[in-house]
């Protein structure tokens, strides 16, 4: 297993590059559209690099999905009309403990999740894929 240094050092290159910003910018607790400039499209450009570099497969919407599959939760407990609840915003602060709460809140919208994503979500992301990927094997 690559260790977390390793990988922040390859999710950073791979956003400096998709990105175009500097590399001193790419902190692990930089925001990617607050901070570096990001767009949708960019998150793509980025997710492909990184499937490339680390020969993983990153769910498309998985932080989304892994909130509404949560063994003994019902989705109704977590989101109504695509916005979370008091519920599952803690429930998303449990999911993303490198973003800062306070922009979790409850009536947040799913779809935003996004535009919460830091520089250290994509390590955490890679974590998770390669993990899986070794149990697999």
């Amino acid at each position: 297993m690559i260790d977390e240094k390793e990988i922040l050092k390859k999710v950073q290159e791979s956003i400096v590059e998709a990105l175009g910003v500097d590399e001193e910018d790419a902190t692990p607790g930089a925001v990617l559209f607050d901070d570096l400039g990001a767009e949708s499209l960019d998150l793509l450009d980025i997710v492909f690099r990184l499937e490339k570099i680390f020969g993983i497969k990153v769910p498309r919407g998985g932080i989304q999905q892994d909130l509404l599959d949560e063994e003994g939760l019902k989705e109704e407990e977590v989101l109504i009309d695509g916005a979370l609840t008091a519920r599952g915003a803690e429930e998303l602060k449990k999911r993303m403990p490198e973003v800062d709460g306070e922009r979790i809140v409850d009536g947040f919208r799913i779809d935003d999740i996004p535009m919460l994503f830091t520089v250290q979500t994509f390590v955490n992301i890679v974590k998770r894929a390669l993990a899986e990927k070794e149990t697999a094997h």
